[in-house]
């Protein structure tokens, strides 16, 4: 048998992370070039992704851009290419929530949240799909969520886009995994990320939903690192269309 810690070596792999900028997108970022591979973070900072590519060293290069405009995904695949050549691995960790109730959902509200969190995800993996066909080789990672399956206060317009990116990623499977590219997606649960700093904010909901995961406790930023690295390297080569709920617990309660 051969060693099996290879199965995780992601030497010779480009990744590309969008949301690099913070949270579990740059987390995202760091761990694969930990494990390996040169990335290159994509976010609309570029203070941040200068901070970024500082702590990287080398592995990272960074690319300043919405990712939610449509018009630019052929240019930003071109950039995203640029610095080590067209990615194995796509992140999409980008992604914005909100917080609006259903009664006091606006038109524009609605709109940027599916055009970041739903459509962005398709466009820009269908620009990089090609180059993945070509090696017969590829890596999707979706970000999902606890609202992917479940309906929280305040959170119609983002449950309806990750409800949708839990079968974009099945969607994505069907279309392209014959040509050895997976699609999966990681449903984080509650971690102290700039998108959940209101639910953190608050001691009390915080208590409640560490109460609420089979292991009463909120996710700390490493306990993203096993999954990402898992759905990005070969030690996933028979997985594709799944979404694995990293939330200790909170949905199977």
């Amino acid at each position: 048998m051969n060693d099996p810690r290879a199965l995780f070596d992601l030497s010779g792999r480009v990744a590309c992370v969008t949301g690099a900028s913070a949270g579990l997108g740059r987390r995202a970022a760091l761990v694969l070039a930990s494990a390996g591979a040169c990335v290159v973070g994509v976010a609309r900072r570029p203070e941040a992704l200068a901070e970024l590519q500082a702590e990287g060293g080398n592995s990272v290069a960074t690319v300043v851009a919405d990712v939610a405009d449509r018009s630019r995904v052929a240019s930003l695949a071109e950039e995203v290419a640029a610095s080590f050549g067209a990615p194995d691995i796509i992140v999409h960790a980008a992604g914005i929530n909100t917080r609006e109730v259903a009664d006091d959902v606006t038109a524009e509200g609605w709109d940027k949240t599916l055009e970041l969190n739903l459509s962005a995800p398709f466009f820009l993996s269908q620009a990089l799909v090609p180059a993945m066909k070509e090696r017969g080789w590829g890596r999707i990672v979706n970000f999902a969520s606890l609202q992917t399956t479940r309906a929280f206060p305040g959170g119609i317009a983002y449950g309806a886009s990750k409800a949708g990116v839990g079968q974009l990623t099945r969607a994505m499977a069907e279309a392209w995994s014959a040509d050895g590219i997976t699609a999966n997606a990681i449903g984080p649960g509650f971690f102290p990320t700039e998108l959940t700093q209101a639910v953190f904010d608050d001691p009390d909901r915080a208590t409640r939903n560490a109460a609420q995961t089979c292991m009463n406790r909120n996710g700390q930023m490493e306990d993203i690192d096993g999954p990402i690295l898992f759905l990005c390297s070969r030690a996933s080569d028979y997985v594709t269309g799944q979404v694995l709920m990293v939330d200790g617990g909170f949905t199977a309660k």
